[in-house]
Protein backbone atom coordinates (compact mmCIF):
# COMPACT_ATOMS: atom_id res chain seq x y z
CA UNK A 1 0.00 0.00 0.00
CA UNK A 2 3.02 2.32 -0.19
CA UNK A 3 3.11 5.20 -2.70
CA UNK A 4 6.14 5.56 -4.98
CA UNK A 5 7.19 8.32 -7.38
CA UNK A 6 9.85 7.87 -10.07
CA UNK A 7 12.27 10.58 -11.18
CA UNK A 8 15.31 10.66 -13.41
CA UNK A 9 16.63 7.95 -15.71
CA UNK A 10 16.65 4.46 -14.28
CA UNK A 11 19.75 2.39 -15.04
CA UNK A 12 18.57 -1.23 -15.13
CA UNK A 13 14.85 -1.04 -15.84
CA UNK A 14 12.33 1.06 -17.68
CA UNK A 15 9.77 3.13 -15.83
CA UNK A 16 7.04 0.74 -16.96
CA UNK A 17 9.02 -2.22 -15.56
CA UNK A 18 9.51 -0.39 -12.26
CA UNK A 19 5.81 0.45 -12.14
CA UNK A 20 4.87 -3.17 -12.79
CA UNK A 21 7.19 -4.42 -10.02
CA UNK A 22 5.73 -1.91 -7.54
CA UNK A 23 2.11 -2.66 -8.43
CA UNK A 24 2.65 -6.43 -8.32
CA UNK A 25 3.99 -6.01 -4.77
CA UNK A 26 0.86 -4.05 -3.80
CA UNK A 27 2.27 -0.55 -4.09
CA UNK A 28 1.00 2.44 -6.04
CA UNK A 29 2.87 4.70 -8.44
CA UNK A 30 2.09 8.40 -8.56
CA UNK A 31 3.30 10.96 -11.08
CA UNK A 32 3.86 13.69 -8.51
CA UNK A 33 5.39 14.03 -5.05
CA UNK A 34 3.03 14.86 -2.20
CA UNK A 35 2.74 14.34 1.55
CA UNK A 36 1.21 10.94 0.72
CA UNK A 37 4.39 9.79 -1.06
CA UNK A 38 6.31 7.11 0.85
CA UNK A 39 9.32 6.74 -1.46
CA UNK A 40 10.94 8.65 -4.31
CA UNK A 41 12.95 6.40 -6.62
CA UNK A 42 15.71 8.62 -7.97
CA UNK A 43 17.60 7.69 -11.10
CA UNK A 44 20.31 9.72 -12.80
CA UNK A 45 19.51 13.35 -13.67
CA UNK A 46 16.53 13.68 -11.33
CA UNK A 47 14.36 16.73 -11.80
CA UNK A 48 12.47 19.01 -9.46
CA UNK A 49 10.70 16.03 -7.85
CA UNK A 50 13.91 15.31 -5.93
CA UNK A 51 13.97 18.76 -4.30
CA UNK A 52 10.25 18.58 -3.56
CA UNK A 53 10.67 15.14 -1.95
CA UNK A 54 13.55 16.42 0.20
CA UNK A 55 11.46 19.41 1.27
CA UNK A 56 8.64 17.07 2.34
CA UNK A 57 10.93 14.58 4.07
CA UNK A 58 10.09 11.74 1.66
CA UNK A 59 12.47 8.76 1.79
CA UNK A 60 14.67 8.79 -1.35
CA UNK A 61 15.88 5.44 -2.67
CA UNK A 62 17.63 4.02 -5.73
CA UNK A 63 16.76 1.07 -7.97
CA UNK A 64 18.71 -1.43 -5.89
CA UNK A 65 16.88 -0.40 -2.73
CA UNK A 66 13.57 -0.68 -4.60
CA UNK A 67 14.42 -4.27 -5.55
CA UNK A 68 15.31 -5.07 -1.93
CA UNK A 69 12.03 -3.58 -0.69
CA UNK A 70 10.04 -5.61 -3.20
CA UNK A 71 11.76 -8.84 -2.12
CA UNK A 72 10.99 -8.13 1.54
CA UNK A 73 7.28 -7.48 0.93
Amino acid sequence: GKVFVLTGTLEDMTRSEAKKIIEEAGGKVSSSVSRNTDYLIAGSSPGSKLKHAKDLGVKIIDEETLRQLMIED
